[in-house]
């Protein structure tokens, strides 16, 4: 064959860049500058755009840039990705490591103990030893497909040494440098901070558009090795150091462990030095290390037998409380937030903490002046413990809260009962960008694509001055918008168009209604039949709907007090939203059967299976009791299946279900 000088160089310039990521992204030891990496890329980039068909999908240069998608795909996993049961005392851990000895029947027992990172879940899959797949945690069994933006995150090689098919779970992150950051080029463009690194790298996973992933500097730790959804090691430390030859950046703070004195020296150690690492942690994971003793410890319905994360306790400082402001939520609520003399708490200045509520401020005894003790709790939120000292009374000032919305002006409102203080005006601007990202939400309208980016833009351009705005959007207002081309702006804009199809108790979800979630807007939907008549209802009428109590009632009626939410439905349903409940099969084959769903399901989602058995007439509710028909039971079902057997309750497999609903 004739040499292709190209191709040979286009290949030793891959081979290079990739052995540099590794040095700077995973080692942390680099070994040229900035400026001669570019150079390697450049030169790679300028020759694969000279010669197309060399373009590989492990190549260097395809990190980022791939086109914005429509949505996200829901994959299912290989195997349940579990959480873990907490510790928060040594002897919690001690009982812990006395269970796992009694079952196993050993004197002592091999742990591994690894800093628990506080991110996003991720497994991310190999074929050939190329990367073919990354899918979130989701709810544990099913999650979504985000292979574009992972292929963003320079951690996570693009390509193995080996030829393997594999899977690698970690964790998503982003380090405290590069969370001030973000922070600091959010308040340059007049977008409010991030609340925290987690929500910072979650968010920048679940993106549209992978571009915005790639600016988020996002960090991968690997964690555990599968191989066809089994573990690939027979020791958890083995598949750890796996991991790491393999190219995967993997915690060099972990220890194995012989016994639970030496666990909780390395627990004790981190508990005093984790300010000094660059994320945050607020916790160490405890895991057997033998996998073979790790399958005869099993699981239980939530959490494996043989693994467990010590949560080290909230970090603490005293301070001043300077002022007490409020803040708007989504659904109106009104929270009062103290102003703080900055303090450093667990390596991050706190000048802001929560105060929940005006009761909780009246249980502290707390005034503006006041010298008070606050916490981190979970190391990510600040909230105010108690109070120090009382400020002299010449500087001490008592909070009100106050009787009308400090963004809008609209009359707030308190439910006999609640602690809770609520805007009632849909529309106030201060709730509106979180009334906007609930009303597009998955399983509410189904909106993709709006973001909190483009969410930020729309209403600040004042583009969107109420949900109802959506659905007048045209190609001409969103062309303008940052990082948007006609694209993604048609694919935006179909979305919203056939958003407007969502069934009756999706759009009543839609509406924010205090105590009014998924579940009781399907059984209002049910009851009432129409919005019109959820609107008009007295509160004994809705207190005729199943689960739907006094206080239920009374926060519907108050929601349709108000004007502004009345104008909200007319601009709906001169949208075309759909105000009527759909009619459904006048019978089916599961009509006036009631079922509860329980452990993980073969094939069916939970809210497939919900969704299957309503469309067939039956009904789906949360707990076991004396009307229920059937108990829907898979892998680790939990109390529900003992509840009943104590009720004579029967209880099924999915595959009985699916003969039920195929009956006539």
């Amino acid at each position: 064959m004739v040499p292709d000088p190209i191709a040979n160089e286009v290949l030793q310039l891959r081979r290079e860049i990739e052995r540099h990521d590794h040095l700077y992204y995973v080692l942390d030891s680099p070994e040229i500058s900035d400026p001669e990496y570019d150079g390697l890329l450049r030169r790679l980039r300028f020759l694969e755009e000279r010669r197309p068909e060399l373009v590989t999908a492990d190549s260097p240069t395809q990190r980022v840039g791939g086109k914005p998608r429509e949505g996200f795909v829901r994959v299912p996993h290989s195997s349940a990705m579990l959480s873990l049961d907490n510790a928060y005392s040594e002897g919690e851990l001690t009982d812990f490591d006395r269970r796992v000895r009694e079952l196993s029947g050993l004197g002592q027992i091999e742990y591994v103990t690894e800093l628990k990172l506080d991110g996003l879940s991720l497994a991310v899959h190999y074929s050939d030893g190329l990367l073919a797949r990354a899918v979130t945690r989701g709810d544990g069994t099913v999650g979504e497909e985000v292979t574009e933006n992972a292929r963003t995150i320079r951690s996570i090689p693009l390509r193995l040494p080996e030829p393997l098919a594999i899977e690698a779970r970690g964790e998503v992150i982003l380090t405290r440098t590069e969370f001030e950051r973000a922070n600091r080029d959010r308040v340059d463009q007049n977008l409010p901070p991030f609340a925290n690194p987690r929500n910072a790298a979650a968010g920048a996973l679940r993106v549209l558009d992978p571009s915005i992933t790639a600016q988020r500097r996002l960090d991968f730790y690997a964690y555990l090795l599968l191989a066809g959804g089994a573990p690939a090691e027979p020791l958890h430390a083995g598949a750890l150091d796996r991991l790491s030859a393999l190219g995967f950046k993997v915690n060099s703070h972990r220890r194995t462990c012989q016994g639970l004195p030496e666990v909780l020296d390395f627990i004790r150690h981190w508990g005093t030095h984790r300010e000094k690492l660059p994320y945050d942690t607020d916790g160490v994971v405890v895991k057997v290390n033998d996998v073979a003793l790790q399958q005869r410890l099993g699981w239980t319905a939530r959490f494996p037998r043989w693994a467990i994360a010590y949560k080290y306790a909230a970090q603490q400082a005293p301070t001043t409380v300077l002022d007490i402001t409020v803040n708007v939520g989504r659904t109106g609520v009104l929270t009062p937030t103290a102003i703080l003399e900055p303090v450093p708490v667990g390596g991050v200045t706190v000048s802001r903490a929560t105060l929940h509520n005006e009761d909780e401020i009246g249980r502290l005894g707390l005034q503006i002046g006041d010298e008070v003790v606050i916490e981190r709790s979970g190391d990510v939120i600040p909230k105010v413990v108690r109070v120090k000292s009382q400020a002299p009374d010449d500087r001490r000032r008592a909070f009100v809260m106050p009787t009308t919305c400090p963004v809008c002006g609209s009359p707030v409102t308190r439910q006999e009962g609640e602690v809770a203080v609520r805007c009632v005006n849909t529309d106030c601007p201060a709730r509106l960008k979180e009334s906007i990202l609930h009303f597009s939400g998955r399983r509410v309208m189904n909106i993709d694509g709006l973001g909190e980016v483009l969410v930020n833009q729309l209403v600040d351009r004042g583009l969107v001055k109420s949900v109802s705005d959506l659905y007048h959007l045209t190609l001409e207002d969103l062309l303008p918008l940052e990082r948007m081309g006609e694209t993604l702006a048609s694919k935006i804009l179909r979305n919203i168009d056939h958003s407007r199809s969502a069934p009756l108790d999706r759009v009543i979800n839609a509406l924010g209604i205090p105590m009014v979630g998924e579940r009781t807007a399907q059984i209002l939907a049910r009851h009432c039949g129409s919005l019109d008549k959820i609107a008009q209802a007295s509160a004994d009428d809705l207190q005729r709907a199943e689960e739907v109590g006094p206080r239920v009632a009374e926060a519907i009626r108050s929601f349709w007090s108000e004007p502004r939410n009345q104008a909200l439905l007319e601009r709906l349903r001169a949208a075309g939203l759909q105000f009527e409940q759909q009619a459904g099969p006048t019978s089916g084959p599961l009509e006036g059967l009631t079922f509860v769903l329980t452990g993980t399901l073969p094939t069916l989602s939970r809210e497939e299976a919900t969704q299957r058995i309503q469309a067939a007439g039956g009904k789906v509710t949360s707990s076991v009791s004396k009307k229920t028909r059937y108990l829907v039971a898979g892998a680790d079902p939990g109390s529900k299946l003992d509840k009943a057997r104590q009720l004579g309750v029967e209880a099924i497999a999915e595959a009985a279900l699916l003969r039920l609903l195929q009956s006539n």
